[in-house]
């Protein structure tokens, strides 16, 4: 049975790794759901976070691959409940809605939305959440003029302790 599955790749920041990653996906038919990439807690070290859903068995076997790349250090892969995650969207809306339709003011507010830029022609939302909420905005947005969206890649962060620092530090005394 299938499963959203979270990925954390912690990695050496070369050039063609993503490349290199996203055809082990490919070559596995598996699609990408989500995917994001950034410096981590540690120094000179980058995480991609990857989202997929498949069964338990695939998931074990994928990190295998993904962990014979030369420049990864360690994979990991967790579920739901055991991440904290969160999704960012910036939604950019015809400013004549923000000062002509007041109920606009109103979406922002209960959503827990922020406005991040106004001008004459537009104005910009921010919104942090789970998925379900970025869409719910989308909604609630669209009929008042919706003119650019876009949403982030999930971020998480593990509930228990992955221990990479001490992989890296065994790492290094090893070598």
């Amino acid at each position: 049975m299938d499963k959203t599955f979270t990925i954390s790749i912690y990695s050496e920041n070369n050039v063609g790794l993503l490349n290199r990653i996203s055809a082990i996906f490919l070559k596995r038919h598996i699609n990408i759901e989500s995917l994001t990439t950034s410096l981590s807690e540690i120094k000179d070290v980058f995480r991609f976070i990857i989202i997929v859903k498949l069964p338990e068995e695939n998931v074990k076997k994928l990190i295998q691959q993904i962990e014979k790349q030369v420049d990864v250090i360690k994979a990991f892969y967790h579920t739901d409940e055991e991440t904290i995650f969160q999704e960012s969207a910036l939604y950019k809306v015809k400013s004549s809605a923000l000062f002509e339709e007041r109920h606009i003011q109103n979406i922002i507010k209960e959503s827990h939305a922020n406005i991040v830029t106004v001008s004459p022609e537009y104005f910009v939302i921010e919104k942090t959440g789970f998925r379900n909420e970025t869409d719910r905005l989308y909604q609630d947005l669209a009929p008042f003029g919706l003119l650019q969206f876009v949403r982030s890649g999930r971020i998480s962060v593990s509930k228990s302790k992955m221990g990479i620092s001490e992989i890296l530090k065994k790492f290094k005394s090893d070598n």
